[in-house]
């Protein structure tokens, strides 16, 4: 959730497996549920699909495995478990009446379609349990290395698509030079194709590829039949605005000693994300919301 973390690769081993559990989408054991992160050089763990993946689920037995502090962010909307912190999804509904005709958002739209008249556009839909890490890495490693995505965070991605599809975008220019590779997760329980990340060649950053990419991949829902591409987190990123009709809570769960480093630091994910008085609360105390309009 938070690109600014530094996260460590390094974790320790245990010479005897564990069981694999299944919850959601996920696989997990003991030992590769969580990934070491760092705020101030205090350490913390979160799990290994904070990065690329939504809607992370959990269990009793999962909370209680992890060490602390722990940080489980983007549950699923319709969870018992976490509670909204201070961020949320911004949603592109595709389908909407207006979305694309709106004067703005219709300038824009062509302004990057011009840009990119000479460029050629490629989409393919493949199953996930086709994707290697090897996969992700040749796509997106670039990405992962500016971002500090750990390693096994790109295996929880492979790991969490297993059973879903995944919508694989990609700009070359008229020389054939790759300008970028967008891959999102669809997921039709929620009517919703999901951004995890795009890279793109820094050559051509006048021409804001990311944005291009949006673009790209909210046509492909519209086309498609998907209401929604969720943007992800916008609270840090402004330039989402442009798209986002709707915007969904963001769920979370944080587990910490009291007398913790990370808790007592004001500017912790702990007291940046959280309300002091939901630290350490697992379970949703109201009824899950819906999406609601911008």
């Amino acid at each position: 959730m938070n690109g600014a973390i530094n996260r460590s690769m390094a974790q320790p081993q245990n010479r005897y497996p564990s069981r694999v559990k299944h919850v959601g989408y996920q696989s997990w054991t003991a030992h590769n549920l969580y990934v070491k992160s760092f705020h101030n050089d205090i350490l913390y763990y979160t799990t290994r699909w904070d990065a690329l993946c939504p809607y992370i689920s959990v269990t009793e037995e999962m909370l209680e495995k992890a060490p602390k502090p722990f940080i489980v962010y983007a549950l699923p909307p319709d969870s018992e478990f976490g509670v909204p912190i201070n961020d949320r999804y911004g949603l592109v509904d595709t389908q909407a009446e207006g979305f694309w005709t709106h004067e703005r958002r219709e300038r824009k739209f062509r302004e990057y379609d011009k840009q990119y008249k000479d460029f050629v556009y490629t989409e393919e839909v493949i199953p996930g349990n086709k994707l290697t890490v090897e996969d992700m890495f040749s796509m997106g490693g670039e990405h992962f290395a500016n971002y500090f995505i750990d390693d096994r965070e790109v295996a929880g991605f492979v790991d969490y698509v297993r059973t879903l599809d995944v919508l694989i975008l990609k700009v070359h220019d008229s020389a054939g030079e790759l300008v970028l590779t967008d891959v999102s997760i669809l997921l039709p329980e929620y009517n919703q194709l999901y951004g995890s990340f795009c890279q793109w060649n820094r050559a051509y950053k006048n021409r804001s590829p990311g944005m291009y990419a949006c673009l790209l991949a909210s046509r492909w829902a519209y086309k498609n039949g998907y209401r929604f591409y969720n943007l992800g987190p916008v609270g840090d990123y402004n330039y989402k605005e442009l798209f986002v009709t709707d915007y969904e809570p963001i769920y979370a769960i944080g587990l910490t000693d009291a007398e913790h480093p990370l808790a007592l630091d004001p500017t912790s994910p702990l007291n940046t994300d959280f309300k002091p008085e939901e630290i350490n609360q697992i379970y949703r105390p109201t009824p899950a919301l819906k999406v609601s309009n911008f």
